[in-house]
């Protein structure tokens, strides 16, 4: 195949995430290619159905290659459609569902909006929770309730914890806080007295003092707060107080967001609240 431009669509009746989370993984795996992909949700009828071959097959002809789309749309019909388009066409519920009904024994319902949906009102009301939870828990702000939360992210300021948190809350459903370290508690040896309690619930991020530094810089370029000699100080507190007191602690400098908050779901044995 040559190494031109080649276009990726991600083609859903929905939100089109699932299709972009399996097909954005899938197409990873192709270093030395030039891709674009495109998203396009809320293909529900067979009207958008046309109206997105037509994008594609635009598309495909300005590259000179054939596209490569990515379904995740459940109705038949819809998906013959864009599958008529100049295009490879992968189609996710023919790969998986197709076998599940022969192995399960019995027919999918072909639904449209099972995933991702308001009309799962548990799922929506957890999630709402979950993040209104996160908001209202960051970086210290509000202690009122911090004992309801199912993990407390602890460390420096500038550490990862508030985008772990919202990640937690948002694909987890869990309900995070987090609450920096500051200089005042490693004078005093020890955890704030908020936070004694809650000694089991609590899960640390530390990062490199280069890393925090650069991230400090762009907030509060020039300050004490920025300078290397005191991120390298806080860094090597913060991790101390997080060893004394047993509290497991994750390195976020070259982890992304994704990989922390997992992580942190697997070591803290947190259960899943959402889907």
């Amino acid at each position: 195949m040559a190494k031109g431009r080649h276009s990726a669509f991600f083609v859903s009746d929905r939100t089109g995430i699932t299709a972009e989370m399996l097909g954005h993984s899938l197409l990873t795996q192709f270093d030395d290619l030039i891709l674009k992909e495109t998203t396009l949700p809320f293909i529900d009828s067979l009207a958008k159905a046309q109206e997105a071959a037509q994008i594609i097959n635009a598309t495909a002809a300005a590259d000179g290659a054939r596209a490569i789309i990515i379904s995740t749309l459940a109705n038949t019909e819809i998906a013959a459609e864009v599958g008529k388009a100049n295009a490879l066409f992968l189609d996710c519920f023919q790969i998986f569902i197709v076998q599940l009904e022969n192995e399960l024994g019995a027919r999918a319902s072909h639904a449209i909006g099972r995933t991702h949906n308001v009309n799962d009102i548990a799922n929506y009301y957890r999630r709402m929770e979950s993040v209104n939870f996160a908001l209202s828990h960051d970086d210290g702000v509000s202690t009122r309730d911090l004992g309801e939360a199912d993990v407390i992210l602890v460390g420096v300021s500038r550490s990862g914890k508030t985008p772990t948190c919202l990640y937690l809350s948002m694909q987890f459903g869990v309900r995070a806080a987090n609450y920096p370290f500051i200089p005042e508690d490693f004078a005093s040896h020890q955890l704030p007295a908020t936070l004694r309690p809650l000694r089991e619930k609590l899960y640390g991020l530390t990062i490199t003092p280069t890393r925090l530094q650069r991230i400090r810089s762009e907030r509060r370029p020039n300050s004490s707060y920025s300078d290397l000699r005191n991120c390298e100080q806080e860094v090597r507190d913060a991790e101390a107080l997080m060893r004394r007191e047993n509290i497991p602690f994750l390195d976020a400098t070259s982890k992304s967001v994704e990989e922390l908050a997992t992580t942190i779901m697997q070591q803290a044995k947190l259960e899943r609240r959402i889907y």
